[in-house]
């Protein structure tokens, strides 16, 4: 009876340990982010525990190598802070230079992996990707947010497997959670931009001529409501839109009150003859 007991107890700590590195996989693929990876132009500061003589502050080099005491040349580009950390002790190791090094890697200076956020933002300018996996929406929110008169679709563009790649990703549906899987991730090198918010005009015989934002479906009942309706002298008969083409020539229509209207539309409220 105690060696089924024994056995069975063996049994399952066996299980139970074969099971961790699938749990650790499991956690890895829960969590999209990693270490940051260190690139060309990061500024680290390398020490080794009571051993002075081997600190360094060094930039790291295109090639993404650094040269080290002892070491010559070391490539780190690429690598993890815990990583480089294992390189450069590992080094150390096997030329017998320190028995046991404890090696830390501290990131200066994030330089190696950037990206750009221009127009319509609080703070446009480039901004360090200090870890792998970050969002657009996390850089944009770097950047301050979109700003006053900014529209809410961020035009991403980068570089995938060599080739130039531009998506339009809408902020709206995206932080209200209908467009989550629409949050690309962004790396070294991508340039996000805020375009102006799309305006409509109107002008003639209403309350409020000029310009408004154009909201999602906007119809030209809703603008004209926008501006005010017609004043006394205003008829909603004969109503003209001026549109641009895609060939650049503006055209001149009769709209329903239900149709959309798109960016740059121009609503005219003729004078009622009556």
């Amino acid at each position: 009876m105690t060696q089924r007991l024994v056995r069975f107890l063996s049994l399952l700590m066996f299980g139970l340990i074969g099971m961790l590195p699938l749990a650790a996989q499991a956690q890895d693929k829960a969590d999209p982010k990693k270490d940051y990876v260190i690139g060309a132009g990061d500024v680290l500061r390398i020490t080794v525990y009571q051993n002075q003589d081997l600190s360094l502050e060094t930039r790291v080099a295109e090639s993404g190598a650094v040269s080290y005491p002892l070491l010559g040349s070391v490539v780190l580009g690429g690598l993890s802070v815990t990583q480089a950390e294992s390189a450069i002790a590992d080094g150390l190791r096997r030329g017998n230079f320190v028995k046991q090094p404890q090696v830390s890697v501290l990131l200066m200076q994030v330089r190696g992996n950037q990206a750009a956020v221009l127009g319509m933002v609080n703070r446009p300018g480039r901004y360090p990707i200090e870890v792998t996996g970050m969002r657009l929406s996390e850089l944009l929110a770097t950047a301050g947010g979109i700003a006053v008169g900014g529209s809410d679709v961020v035009i991403h563009t980068g570089v995938r497997g060599g080739q130039l790649v531009r998506t339009r990703v809408d902020i709206g549906r995206l932080l209200t959670g209908a467009g989550n899987e629409q949050d690309p991730v962004v790396q070294n090198g991508d340039a996000l931009y805020v375009e102006r918010m799309p305006m409509v005009y109107i002008y003639g015989e209403v309350q409020r001529p000029g310009s408004m934002r154009l909201e999602r479906g906007m119809t030209v009942m809703q603008a004209l409501a926008g501006g005010g309706g017609t004043n006394t002298r205003g008829t909603v008969k004969g109503l003209k839109v001026h549109r641009r083409g895609a060939d650049g020539v503006i055209k001149e229509f009769e709209p329903a009150l239900t149709d959309t209207l798109i960016d740059g539309d121009v609503i005219y409220v003729r004078e009622s003859l009556f």
